[in-house]
């Protein structure tokens, strides 16, 4: 923290430029953190989206890029070849349940989770869960499950930037945290009339 806050200091004193500070706290990071596992320093590489959406923070990116952005992103996702979207809603609420993946010391091998939980709710069994994104009760009974709910709900799950640029939420097939059968099995906890999500 004090190599973090000199930095800062070393910046203002200095009257760097914002790109010259962003530089440095890059670096400062990459001496910082250590690779381990699967959790390597290329996580601290921004794409250009991510870039996009720092570069204008709050809210603050102007409308065209914001659609400019949303449509390049709808560009990237990839339907199943089967055309089938629900999966199986028990196995989504395992995957919404689950934290596990991604991190250094799990098995690369294993499916990772979704962790929805974190930042939204989804049943009112919940005991806790996070407010960062809106709630999901009743995401299917409130919007039914058409083929375009079907195809939204699947393309939201799979990157979120398609739907709303700068999107809090993980993009999470097109960053692949998140199989294709994966996510079929959330949308079929947001829209299966027999999901907790619906009841």
């Amino acid at each position: 923290m004090a190599a973090l806050c000199a930095v800062v200091l070393f910046g203002c004193a200095t009257r760097a430029s914002d790109a010259e500070a962003e530089r440095a706290a890059l670096a400062m990071m990459k001496t910082s953190f250590k690779a381990q596992g699967q959790a390597g320093l290329d996580r601290l590489d921004q794409d250009e989206v991510q870039a996009l959406c720092s570069k204008y923070p709050n809210g603050g990116l102007p409308k065209d890029l914001a659609e400019k952005l949303e449509k390049a992103q709808l560009a990237t996702i990839r339907y199943p070849a089967s055309g089938k979207l629900i999966g199986d809603w028990r196995e989504g609420e395992r995957i919404a349940q689950s934290g596990v993946g991604k991190q250094f010391n799990d098995d690369p091998k294993r499916p990772s989770g979704g962790n929805c939980y974190a930042c939204h709710r989804l049943s009112p069994g919940e005991l806790s869960f996070g407010t960062i994104g809106p709630s999901l009760y009743q995401f299917g009974k409130q919007r039914g499950t058409s083929d375009a709910i079907q195809r939204y709900a699947y393309g939201k799950i799979y990157n979120s930037e398609a739907f709303s640029a700068c999107s809090n939420m993980p993009r999470f097939g097109h960053n692949g945290i998140l199989a294709e059968e994966q996510i079929t099995h959330l949308v079929a906890l947001l829209l299966d009339p027999d999901s907790p999500v619906n009841k």
